[in-house]
């Protein structure tokens, strides 16, 4: 018997690329239309195609830089230890942080929604590194085996200059700061393909279709072991979509999205541009094909300190709109290519999170594999026009509700009611 997916009315926003309008742009990314965003919910796709509950982002960055004051501050009950010392954080701290998004309760006010659930980010805060870490210097083993785990990487770079705080190369250098980290990741990179390049050459293909799977593995690594010889990450090497499948099991640290996160001073969050380490992080990042958010670590830190009221009006005074956090979630979601999409109805609104491109059985499989199996068809209606309809009832009298197939691709502000068989 066909059934409705109840509980959720589910409405399907995509986040595009950014990070606060509700009608003329609902997306609280809609000004930054260089990122793309969107989360996901329940599979993993930190080595696959697929989404987790919860997307995870590892905080990394030499000792001292202001990664776990960072940490800290973005996730409010976050454990980590902020000291002046190496290798404070020992074990991975784990936090998991709301994704802003205004239009959730613009959802839930007109769908008067006992509770509203917005989508989430997982922050983990892993433990310093330093030069030689890919040899198990430092703490170099816990931190390659952590950072295999993670969906993207945030590289908390300092861009301050502090004499209270100690630097752990004697000198604030983000260009040096970035060449170890990145170096360290590309080494382990560099030997497991090594290892593995060997090892397939010994073996030999059971069948055709095995065999054309490894050629296509060889052909990658090849590829990328000389981008790895010359210094870029394995991302920066030239795959075609089935050689990028065909490694996807190795999960290569420098196959990873990376963010830089320029920490500069308090005095120079307004205009960080005049920052002469910024615009050395920015260049590199440019070069490395990678994101880049600006933030003031000591900031977030204070702004966690103050009653909600007093935060805005503590940010203008410092020349800013908005916190850090925001940018950072943003510039993720961009990076990563997701959307948003939300169930509302009387019981929960909900934000969920597909990558860009599923299709609508795919978004409802996010919710539960049976609403894939079972997909019959998307009641489907735009963001805009359900905030102006008022409910899924209104929107379907004024004929701006659309009944979509197993091939309609998800867009960004779509609300979805899924029937299904099951």
């Amino acid at each position: 018997m066909a059934r409705i997916a109840r509980g959720h009315l589910i409405p399907a926003l995509s986040i595009l690329p950014t990070r606060s309008c509700l009608s003329a742009n609902p997306s609280p990314f809609a000004s930054r239309p260089h990122l793309a965003a969107v989360l996901g919910s329940r599979r993993r796709f930190s080595c696959s195609s697929r989404l987790s509950m919860s997307l995870k982002a590892g905080i990394v960055g030499l000792p001292n830089v202001g990664k776990s004051t960072l940490f800290n501050a973005v996730v409010e009950n976050g454990k980590a230890q902020a000291a002046n010392f190496p290798f404070c954080t020992i074990e991975p701290n784990v936090g998991i942080v709301a994704v802003p998004d205004p239009r959730l309760h613009v959802l839930s006010d007109l769908s008067k929604s006992q509770r509203a659930v917005p989508a989430s980010i997982e922050f983990v805060d892993i433990a310093g590194l330093v030069k030689g870490a890919s040899q198990g210097e430092g703490l170099g083993n816990k931190f390659l085996s952590h950072i295999r785990e993670v969906d993207s990487i945030l590289q908390v770079v300092r861009c301050f200059e502090d004499n209270d705080i100690v630097h752990v190369n004697g000198k604030v250098d983000p260009k040096s700061d970035i060449d170890v980290i990145n170096l360290e990741l590309i080494f382990t990179d560099l030997d497991q393909i090594q290892k593995r390049i060997e090892k397939l050459k010994k073996g030999k293909a059971r069948d055709s279709q095995s065999k054309v799977k490894e050629d296509a593995e060889k052909s990658a690594l090849e590829k990328i072991e000389q981008a790895l010889l010359d210094g870029k990450p394995a991302r920066s090497a030239s795959l075609t979509d089935f050689e990028n499948d065909a490694i996807k099991h190795l999960c290569l640290l420098t196959m990873k999205p990376v963010i830089y996160v320029a920490n500069v001073a308090e005095s120079e969050l307004a205009e960080p541009a005049n920052n002469p380490y910024v615009k050395e992080v920015m260049n590199l990042a440019s070069e490395l094909k990678s994101g880049l958010v600006t933030i003031s670590a000591q900031v977030e830190a204070e702004l966690t300190e103050l009653p909600s009221e007093e935060r805005t009006e503590y940010l203008i005074s410092l020349g800013v709109s908005e916190s850090g956090l925001g940018n950072l979630i943003r510039a993720t979601y961009g990076l990563l290519g997701l959307r948003t999409y939300f169930t509302s109805g009387e019981k929960e609104t909900k934000a969920w999170t597909i990558l860009a491109g599923m299709t609508a059985p795919q978004a409802a499989g996010v919710i539960h594999s049976d609403f894939e199996k079972g997909f019959i068809r998307a009641e489907t209606v735009a963001y805009d026009d359900f905030v102006t309809a008022g409910s899924f009832a209104a929107a379907r009298e004024k004929g701006v509700l659309r009944s979509e197939g197993k091939d309609y691709v998800v867009q960004e502000g779509d609300v979805m009611l899924f029937r299904f068989n099951v």
